[in-house]
C-alpha cells in the first residue's frame, strides 16, 4: 500500500526515527513522500538521500551534538549557531529539496511564528532552520528568508501535509513532546505511532541503537494492527 511517512519534531530524537523508518521497510508500506520537521527533517532527507537507517546511525554517532554546533556571534538572537551542521548537512544531500527522488516537505516557522511546509528550495539551510529551537539557536537564512523550528508552530504538520498532499494516507511518528507545539489535527486515514522522548542531551546522544529498538518495536504493532506486518 502506498502512503506517506510523516515524522515529527523530537529532541535530538534521530533514533526513534531510525527506529520508527526500520518498521516500514520491513512492512508492506511504498513510501511516496516525506514530511520531516526537526530530528525527523533530518532522518527523512538522509533516507531519500539514499542512506539506510543503518547507515543514518553510524553516521550520527560519529559526532556528540556540540561538535555540530558553535556560539553564534550575537547571542541575544540565539545562543547557538547551526552553521556547523548546515555544512555537515551539506556533505550528505543534494543542493536542492527537489533533488531528492521522491517528494520531500521541511517543516519550518517564520520570525513571526507561522507555520509551513518548505517543498522546494535549498535542503541543507531548510533542514538546518528546522532544527533551529527559538532564543536556543539563531534563525538560519533560507533563500533569503530567517526561519527557525517547525516545531515551534507544528510538530507533526499534519494538517500542512494535507493541503500539500490532499487525500492520501500517512503513517505518522509522533515523539513525545519535550519542547513545541502539538496541533490537534484530524486523524483520518494516518496511523500514528507514538514514541518516547530521546534522552539525549547536547553532550550526548545516548544509546540510539536502543532508542531505535523502542520506537521499531512500538511501530511494528501499529504496522501490525493496521494489517500491513
Amino acid at each position: 500500500m502506498n502512503a506517506d511517512l510523516l515524522l515529527s519534531s523530537g529532541f535530538l530524537a534521530f533514533g526513534r526515527h531510525i527506529g520508527v523508518l526500520r518498521a516500514v521497510l520491513r512492512s508492506r508500506l511504498a513510501i511516496e513522500a516525506v514530511v520531516g520537521t526537526s530530528s525527523g527533517s533530518v532522518v527523512g532527507a538522509l533516507w531519500l538521500a539514499g542512506m539506510t537507517p543503518e547507515a543514518i546511525q553510524a553516521e550520527l554517532q560519529q559526532y556528540r551534538p556540540l561538535q555540530l554546533l558553535r556560539l553564534a556571534p550575537t547571542p541575544w538572537r540565539g545562543v547557538l549557531s547551526m552553521a556547523p551542521f548546515r555544512d555537515w548537512l551539506a556533505q550528505h544531500l543534494p543542493a536542492n529539496i527537489e533533488d531528492l527522488p521522491r517528494p520531500f516537505a521541511v517543516g519550518v516557522v517564520d520570525l513571526q511564528g507561522r507555520h509551513r511546509l518548505l517543498t522546494q528550495g535549498p535542503l541543507a539551510p531548510a533542514i538546518a532552520a528546522s532544527c533551529a529551537m527559538p532564543r536556543v539557536f539563531q534563525a538560519v537564512d533560507v533563500a533569503g528568508e530567517k526561519l527557525a523550528d517547525g516545531g515551534a508552530g507544528d510538530r507533526l504538520g499534519v494538517d500542512a501535509w494535507r493541503q500539500w498532499r490532499p487525500q492520501r494516507r500517512a503513517l505518522a511518528n509522533q515523539v513525545a513532546r519535550t519542547s513545541g507545539k502539538d496541533v490537534a489535527a484530524d486523524l483520518r486515514d494516518v496511523w500514528l505511532v507514538q514514541t518516547p522522548r530521546s534522552g539525549a542531551s547536547f553532550l550526548n546522544l545516548g544509546d540510539i541503537t536502543s532508542q531505535a529498538a523502542v520506537a521499531e518495536a512500538i511501530a511494528w504493532q501499529v504496522v501490525v494492527a493496521a494489517g500491513l506486518g
